[in-house]
C-alpha cells in the first residue's frame, strides 16, 4: 500500500470522471436488469452468463472461470447458476479433469432463452449506453476500459 502522505490528490477532471464512472457502474446493471426482467424471466447478469456459455466450446465453462469473466465472486456465480438451473437453462457437471471443480453447461432451453432475450438486451444497452455516445470514439473508449479491466 502506498504512503498516503505521498499520494497526489485527484484533480477536478479526475474526480468528476471517477464519480461518473461509479454512477455508471451502479446504475447500468440496475436499468438493464429492469429492462430484461420486464420482458423475460432472466436478469442482465443471468443473460451475461448465458451469453458467455454460448460463446465457448461445448457451451460449458468451469464455474471459477465463468465467475471471472462475468466479474462475480464464486459464491455470486453459484447463486446465479442456481437460479438458471432452477429454470433448466443451465446444468452443473463435475469437471472431467478435476473432480473438485464444477462446470456450468448451457442447455438447449438456455440457448432458446438467450436468443429470445437478445433483442431486449440489445435495445437496453443501445438506449442506456450507446445513445449517449454520439461523436465519441467507441474503439478508443473500449481500449481505455480494457486497460482498467483487462480480460
Amino acid at each position: 500500500m502506498a504512503d498516503a502522505t505521498n499520494i497526489k490528490p485527484l484533480n477536478p477532471d479526475e474526480e468528476a470522471f471517477l464519480r461518473a464512472l461509479g454512477r455508471v457502474m451502479t446504475l447500468l446493471p440496475r436499468v438493464v436488469d429492469a429492462d430484461m426482467l420486464e420482458e423475460h424471466a432472466i436478469s442482465g447478469t443471468e443473460y451475461m452468463v448465458l451469453m458467455h456459455l454460448s460463446e465457448v466450446r461445448h457451451n460449458e465453462m468451469r464455474m471459477s472461470e465463468l465467475a471471472k469473466v462475468c466479474g462475480l465472486s464464486l459464491s455470486g456465480m453459484t447463486r446465479v447458476i442456481n437460479r438458471l438451473e432452477s429454470q433448466s437453462l443451465v446444468v452443473r457437471e463435475k469437471s472431467p479433469d478435476d473432480g473438485r471443480a464444477w462446470h456450468a453447461v448451457l442447455t438447449s432451453a438456455g440457448r432458446r432463452q438467450l436468443e429470445q432475450a437478445w433483442p431486449t438486451n440489445l435495445a437496453s444497452v443501445r438506449r442506456h449506453v450507446f445513445s449517449h455516445l454520439d461523436g465519441c470514439d467507441i474503439a478508443a473508449a473500449a481500449e481505455v476500459l480494457e486497460r482498467i479491466a483487462p480480460q
